[in-house]
Parts: C-alpha cells; sequence; structure tokens
C-alpha cells in the first residue's frame, strides 16, 4: 500500500516537488485553496485564529480540505516550520486518486479525523 504522501508524489501535476524556506506562509485561513500537499522533506504547522493546532512532518498530508468543500475556502493557516520541500495534487487528481486507490482515500479521511479530534480536544481544554 502506498503511503497519502506516496500517492501525492505520484500524482502531483508539477513535475518538481514546492520548496518553502522556514517561516514562509505556505497557505492561510480563507485563501481559495486549488491543491493539496504532501511533506517529503520539513516541517509545517497547522494554526487556527494564531493557535498552532499541531506540527506535522515528513510523510503527512495537509490542505485537503480545500479539496472537498465546495467553496475551496482554506479553513487554517499553514507556515513551514523548517525549510520544506511539498509535492502537490489538484483536485482532478485528487478525485482520479481517490476513485483509483481507495486506501488513499481512507487515509484522508483519517487524516481530517484526526485533526477534528484535535480541534475537540482543543476545544474542551479551552472551556
Amino acid at each position: 500500500m502506498l503511503s497519502p504522501v506516496k500517492t501525492v508524489e505520484i500524482f502531483q501535476t508539477s513535475p518538481e516537488p514546492q520548496c518553502f524556506s522556514a517561516g514562509d506562509v505556505i497557505f492561510a485561513t480563507d485563501d481559495c485553496g486549488s491543491v493539496m500537499y504532501g511533506i517529503l522533506e520539513g516541517s509545517v504547522e497547522i494554526s487556527v485564529n494564531g493557535r498552532i493546532l499541531e506540527t506535522i512532518y515528513h510523510g503527512d498530508i495537509f490542505g485537503e480540505g480545500a479539496l472537498v468543500h465546495f467553496d475551496s475556502k482554506r479553513a487554517s493557516t499553514a507556515i513551514a516550520k523548517t525549510d520544506c520541500k511539498l509535492a502537490i495534487m489538484e483536485r482532478k487528481n485528487f478525485l482520479f486518486a481517490v476513485q483509483q486507490t481507495p486506501m488513499f482515500a481512507l487515509e484522508i479521511m483519517r487524516s481530517y479525523s484526526d485533526r477534528i479530534q484535535i480541534l475537540q480536544l482543543l476545544w474542551e481544554f479551552q472551556f
């Protein structure tokens, strides 16, 4: 079985991964998104309203929410914590990968579910 990041790498539309330097904003809340990312190298911080929810690393995927919501809006901000090399996947390739690789779809759902659980814990801790 391919890992989600390997699937993103295989189906990415650009021949070269995108590189970001530490501190670069990859995307911000409410940006319109047209791609998701897979971390090939480095780490990325995901935050909402200035609060870091998690730091993700090599092999993780993020930004898939913009590909599954009709308005394509980003629900969080992603900032390169270290220098990063990211594979990208556009919506058409995302839909093809979900259709052709069911385990990829399950990993996307797992990733989404994990982030929801983190948000629930933060919410409960805050109140």
